[in-house]
């Protein structure tokens, strides 16, 4: 009986293992620091490390005051294709931590080759958008979703 209850035990870990019993809601780790969902092929999270150990690049942005600064992140549409965007998705939505949202055209972001999430250097993502309202340039962005 004892040999018995210990198969089970292990059979129903490796179940919940498989399942995601590791902290995970889906594809989104419990610990993601920005996630992409809604309509895409695969809703998609990453932690802040893992962010911030892919391929960067940098964008310069000027700021309504006229004074510019040089971003370091990673490319948004790079991120937008890991999650594998639906054809019929016409905007995102950038959500920050604070509550605040921004809604953006997906054709314009397509086209867009310097849009990038950006590094904050008190930890976390600024999203930063040349050529796009000063709306778009959130601070605290957790989520990006997909309309």
């Amino acid at each position: 009986m004892k040999k018995y209850l210990v198969v089970l035990a292990l059979v129903l870990a490796m179940v919940l293992v498989a399942c995601g019993g590791q902290g995970t809601t889906g594809g989104i780790p419990a610990d993601a620091a920005l996630k992409i969902t809604g309509n895409v092929n695969s809703e998609i999270g990453w932690s802040e490390k893992d962010i911030r150990a892919m391929d960067t690049t940098q964008t310069d942005f000027t700021n309504r005051g006229g004074e510019t600064n040089t971003y370091t992140g990673v490319l948004l549409n790079d991120l937008l294709d890991k999650a594998g965007v639906k054809s019929e998705a016409t905007a995102l939505v950038f959500v920050a931590d604070d509550g605040f949202t921004s809604e953006v055209d997906l054709a314009e972001v397509k086209a867009c080759a310097d849009c990038i999430v950006g590094f904050r250097d008190e930890g976390g993502f600024v999203m930063v958008m040349p050529g796009f309202s000063n709306k778009a340039q959130v601070k605290g962005v957790i989520e990006i979703q997909v309309k």
